[in-house]
């Protein structure tokens, strides 16, 4: 489990960095990666909230939330709407499915593991073309 959770850290990675031109990080790209895991912080963070009746927890989740939306309007001043929502909500779907198996013994079924790589490529295909 933990090679499927470092391939999808270098996945990310690497789409954060890919650059146009000549090494330029483009930066509307990694805002958006971030916002993508401060989803991901947040959607986790509501296991823990307990129906946000747990102060700390609940903190921190608000926190990732309103970063996560702040980051991904930030990347909206130069990024595509239809593109930038897809990737968010697909980095936010992959990290917390992958997390779900992690922290919570999730399922871990050969056809689930196959979609999670499906929102994957869709990812990385977005953010090629765009």
């Amino acid at each position: 489990m933990s090679f499927l959770y470092n391939r999808a850290v270098l996945v990310f990675t690497t789409l954060a960095v890919i650059s146009r031109g000549e090494g330029v990080i483009d930066m509307a790209w990694l805002t958006l990666f971030l916002a993508g895991l401060l989803e991901v912080g947040w959607a986790i963070g509501l296991k823990y909230t307990h129906g946000f009746s747990r102060f700390w927890p609940s903190i921190a989740t608000a926190l990732c939330m309103i970063l996560s939306l702040g980051l991904l309007a930030h990347a909206l001043k130069t990024l595509p709407i239809g593109t930038a929502y897809a990737v968010w909500t697909g980095i936010g779907t992959v990290g917390t499915a992958l997390l779900g198996i992690a922290l919570f013994a999730e399922s871990f079924e050969l056809l689930r593991v196959g979609c999670i790589l499906l929102i994957v490529i869709g990812i990385v295909g977005l953010r090629l073309l765009g």
